[in-house]
C-alpha cells in the first residue's frame, strides 16, 4: 500500500496548523513561567486593594466604625430584583449588585444555576472625600436600603443613596425585561468635593468562577476582551495590560458567560491585571482574580454623572450584538491569524446551523445535516481531486517501470515522473486538494462549536453535552497528551480518519520513503491527543465529514470516473503538443543538477 506524496504534504501541513492554532490558544509555557513570576507582585498588589478596604472594616460585626458623616453605623440589607433571565441580588453596601443568577442556565460542575459574582472579591470600587482630610472606599459604606420603582415599559428602577454634609451620590439602576444589561448611573451632587480633581477611578475586581465540568479547559478559554480606541482586543496568557487610549467596555469572559462593564462615554485609560489560578488548582473552582482600574474626568461642577451599564450574561452572539459595540466579537469566531474564518463562520456556518436548527430538534442531526451541507458546497472541487487521483493511479504501471529503468535513482525517477505528469496531463498537485480544504473549514469549525453555547447541556447518542468532550470511560490518572479520560467521538473521528489514510495509499504510485509509508499510521494518532479533550460537537463533525468522505470515493472512483476513458484521454494529451511553464523548467532544472551533483559524489567516492 502507497500514499501519494502531495497528499502526505496536505496532511503534514494540516496537522502543523492544527498545532499552531490549540498552541496559540492556550497558554504557552513560556508565558506562563513569567507569569508565575510576577504573580507575586500581583497578588501583593490585590492583596494591598484588598487591606486597604478592611481597614475600614470593624472586623467583629460587619459594620463601618462611624468617623464622619458618611460613615454610620448600618447592617448590610440585601435587595433581591428580577426579570425574565435574571435574578439580582443588590446590597446597601456599596450600593451595587452582589450576585446575578442566570435564571437559564445551569452549572455543568454542579448542575446548580449559574451566578456571576457573588464572592468576597467581586466589586466595584471608588473612592472619595469623606471630609477633614479623609477619604473612605464606596464598598465600605453603608447607602440607604435600596428602593424599587416599577416603570410603565415593565422595567424596574434600583436605587440607592448616599447622603451626608449637605452631598449625596446616587446609584441608579435600570432593570430591564428580557434584558441581561443592566443599566447603571452613578451620580453626585458635590462632585467637586467629593472627587479629587473631579476624577473618577473606578476599581473593579471579578473573581469568575468555574461553570463547566472541565475546569482547566474552561480556564484555557478564559479571556479578557475589551475595546480601546473603538479596537477590539483580548488578553488570553498575559497578566497585564495598560490601556492608554479611550476605553468602551472591559469583559471578563468565560467559555460561555461573561460579566462587562461599559462606560457610555468611554473611560479615558485604564490597567488590568490577571492573577490565573493553575490548573492543579481546581478545588476551588475559582478560575481567576481579574483588577481592573479605569479612570474617567467627570465635567467640572457640583452636579456630575458618570452613566455605566453592567452585562451578566450568556456569550451568546445573537445576544451580544444587540448591546454595546463590538460585544458580539466577545464570542470567539476566529482571531488573530485565524480572523480570516470569522467570516467563514458569520455568513456561512453559522446561518446554515440555525436554519437547520429551525426545524430538527436533535442538535446531532443538525450538526450532520451542516456537515452535509459543506461537503456538497466543496464537492466540485473534491471530485476533480479524485479525477486527478484516479489519473495517478493510471500511471503507476508506467512509474514503477520509470523505477526499475533508472535503478531506483530518486532524483532521476523524479526528473522523469514530472515529464510524465506534463505528458499526461495530470497535476500531480491535485491530490492534496481535500487535505487543505480542511484546514480554513476545520479552523471555522472549531471556533463556532467551541463557542456555540447553543449547545452547552445538548445530548446526542452517548454524549451528554455536545459543548464539550464524551467520556467513553475514565482513567483512575492523568494520561500524558490525553488527561483523565477517552472520548467515544474522538475514537470514530480517529479510526475513520486512518481508513481515508489507507483507501488514500491505494491511490497513488509513488512512495519508498518510509517516513511517508507510515504517515497513514501517525496522522490518526496525533488527531487522536489533539481531539480527546474538544468538544464533541466537532469530533461528530468530523466523523460525519470522513464517512462521507469514504463514501463519496467508492461512489466516485467505482461508479463516475471511468478509468478507461482516462486511459485514452492521458494517450491523447501525450499526443499533444507540450510547452512547459517557467515553473516546471525550474523544477526540472533543479532535479537535473541535484541528480549531477549526486553522480559526481557517487564517482568522487569510488575513487
Amino acid at each position: 500500500m502507497k500514499m501519494d506524496r502531495n497528499t502526505v504534504i496536505g496532511f503534514v501541513l494540516l496537522a502543523g496548523l492544527l498545532f499552531v492554532y490549540l498552541y496559540t490558544s492556550t497558554k504557552s509555557s513560556h508565558e506562563l513561567q513569567a507569569q508565575r513570576q510576577r504573580q507575586e507582585d500581583s497578588i501583593a498588589r490585590v492583596k494591598f486593594v484588598q487591606d486597604s478596604v478592611l481597614r475600614l472594616h470593624d472586623t467583629t460585626s460587619n459594620v463601618v466604625v462611624a468617623d464622619s458623616g458618611f460613615r454610620q453605623v448600618v447592617a448590610e440589607t440585601p435587595l433581591v430584583v428580577e426579570n425574565d433571565v435574571l435574578k439580582i441580588t443588590f446590597s446597601n453596601k456599596g450600593g451595587q449588585p452582589k450576585s446575578v443568577e442566570l435564571k437559564k442556565y445551569k452549572s455543568g460542575k454542579d448542575s446548580q444555576q449559574v451566578v456571576l459574582g457573588g464572592t468576597a472579591f467581586d466589586k466595584f470600587a471608588y473612592r472619595i472625600n469623606t471630609g477633614n482630610n479623609q477619604a473612605a472606599d464606596i464598598t465600605e459604606l453603608f447607602f440607604q436600603p435600596g428602593t424599587v420603582t416599577k416603570n410603565a415599559d415593565g422595567s424596574q428602577l434600583v436605587s440607592f443613596q448616599l447622603t451626608a454634609n449637605g452631598q449625596s451620590i446616587t446609584h441608579q439602576f435600570v432593570v430591564r425585561k428580557e434584558d441581561y444589561m443592566i443599566d447603571w448611573n452613578v451620580q453626585f451632587n458635590g462632585a467637586d468635593q467629593l472627587l479629587e480633581k473631579q476624577s473618577f477611578n473606578l476599581v473593579w475586581q471579578s473573581q469568575p468562577m468555574q461553570h463547566e465540568a472541565d475546569a482547566a479547559y474552561e480556564k484555557q478559554q478564559t479571556t479578557i476582551d475589551y475595546i480601546e480606541d473603538g479596537s477590539f482586543d483580548y488578553m488570553m496568557s498575559k497578566t497585564e495590560r495598560k490601556l492608554e487610549k479611550q476605553v468602551q467596555w472591559v469583559s471578563v469572559a468565560q467559555q460561555f458567560f461573561n460579566t462587562t462593564l461599559v462606560a457610555k462615554n468611554g473611560f479615558t485609560s485604564g490597567d488590568i491585571k490577571v492573577v490565573r489560578k493553575s490548573n492543579e488548582d481546581t478545588s476551588s473552582g475559582i478560575i481567576a482574580n481579574v483588577t481592573t482600574t479605569l479612570q474617567a474626568q467627570l465635567p467640572v461642577g457640583k452636579i456630575a454623572s458618570m452613566p455605566l451599564q453592567l452585562y451578566y450574561g450568556p456569550n451568546d452572539y445573537k445576544v451580544l450584538k444587540h448591546q454595546a459595540a463590538q460585544m458580539d466579537k466577545i464570542v470567539n469566531l476566529g482571531r488573530d491569524m485565524y480572523a480570516f474564518v470569522r467570516p467563514i463562520n458569520k455568513y456561512i456556518v453559522m446561518p446554515v446551523f440555525d436554519f437547520f436548527k429551525s426545524f430538527v430538534g436533535s442538535f446531532g442531526l443538525v450538526i450532520a445535516l451542516l456537515t452535509l451541507f459543506i461537503r456538497l458546497l466543496t464537492s466540485p472541487l473534491v471530485y476533480t481531486s479524485y479525477l486527478s487521483g484516479a489519473k495517478m493511479k493510471a500511471l503507476r504501471p508506467e512509474i514503477d517501470k520509470l523505477k526499475e529503468k533508472y535503478n531506483n535513482d530518486q532524483q532521476q525517477v523524479g526528473v522523469e515522473q514530472m515529464k510524465l505528469f506534463r505528458e499526461a496531463g495530470v497535476n500531480p498537485l491535485g491530490g492534496c486538494i481535500p487535505a487543505l480544504l480542511q484546514i480554513p473549514i476545520f479552523f471555522a469549525l472549531y471556533s463556532f462549536f467551541n463557542s456555540n453555547i447553543s449547545l452547552r447541556g445538548e445530548e446526542f447518542l452517548w454524549a451528554h453535552n455536545l459543548a464539550s468532550y464524551d467520556v467513553l470511560f475514565h482513567f483512575p490518572f492523568n494520561v500524558w497528551g490525553l488527561g483523565n479520560h477517552l472520548s467515544l467521538f474522538t475514537l470514530t473521528a480517529v479510526i475513520t480518519s486512518f481508513l481515508i489514510s489507507l483507501y488514500n495509499m491505494n491511490m497513488t504510485p509513488d512512495q519508498n520513503n518510509p517516513a511517508l509509508k507510515y504517515m497513514p499510521y501517525i496522522f490518526p494518532f496525533i488527531l487522536l491527543f489533539v481531539f480527546n479533550r474538544l468538544p464533541a460537537a466537532l469530533t461528530w463533525y468530523y466523523t460525519v465529514s470522513n464517512l462521507i468522505t469514504l463514501i463519496l470515493q467508492f461512489i466516485i472512483q467505482n461508479y463516475i470516473i471511468d478509468h478507461d476513458k482516462i486511459l485514452a484521454k492521458i494517450q491523447e494529451n501525450r499526443s499533444k503538443p507540450k510547452s512547459k511553464s517557467k515553473w516546471q523548467e525550474r523544477l526540472e532544472q533543479m532535479q537535473e543538477t541535484q541528480r549531477q551533483a549526486q553522480q559526481q559524489q557517487a564517482k568522487g567516492g569510488r575513487k
